[in-house]
């Protein structure tokens, strides 16, 4: 099994890139999030999840190791497969999505992601004792309150999502506003 890659970017795409190392190209799928990260990266190391059906092998990126590990965490929920599991990890800070599943936040995970709701709630069911104690403790709420301030200011959901992912977690929800606002009108 590939457990990371080290290598030369050859070749970048919305959803995957390729990266040659020892004379072979891998094509590695990434989230948009990673891929805005490397925008101006030639050399590259990833760490990797090798997923094997009976018609395809795919390999998928990670900057860390901690998203690798969220990844598989998801992975293992019934009915979340590799492209769905990367598309929840684009759409905030895995501190976020933990305390959301550690709280049973079922509304904060259906509001966010676009997931729907039996999705969200087998997501929690099934990994909230994984998740942990630490991320039970912390309320939502002011994510979602300067997500609908956004909203409120003309940003769509997409675009105050895209600005809070940047911004720490633990801010205020006024906080949380300004940063995001300086960081959408650049």
């Amino acid at each position: 099994m590939i457990g990371s890659i080290k290598g030369k970017i050859t070749f970048k795409k919305d959803k995957f890139i390729i990266v040659e190392t020892g004379g072979i190209g891998y094509k590695i799928n990434i989230s948009p999030d990673t891929l805005l990260k490397i925008q101006k990266v030639d050399e590259i190391f990833f760490w990797t999840h090798v997923h094997i059906k009976e018609d395809a092998e795919d390999i998928y990126g990670f900057l860390d190791y901690q998203e690798l590990e969220f990844f598989e965490m998801l992975l293992a929920v019934s009915g979340i497969g590799p492209r769905s599991a990367l598309t929840i990890l684009g759409i905030a800070q895995i501190e976020t999505l933990k305390k959301a599943i550690g709280t049973g936040d079922i509304s904060y995970l259906t509001k966010i992601s676009g997931i729907g709701k039996k999705t969200a709630e087998k997501i929690v069911l099934e990994l909230r004792d994984k998740i942990g104690k630490e991320n039970m403790d912390g309320s939502l709420q002011e994510e979602l309150d300067a997500m609908e301030a956004l909203k409120t200011l003309g940003y769509s959901q997409s675009q105050a999502r895209e600005a809070l992912k940047k911004i720490p977690s633990n801010m205020d929800t006024n906080k949380k506003i300004k940063e995001a606002l300086k960081i959408l009108s650049h």
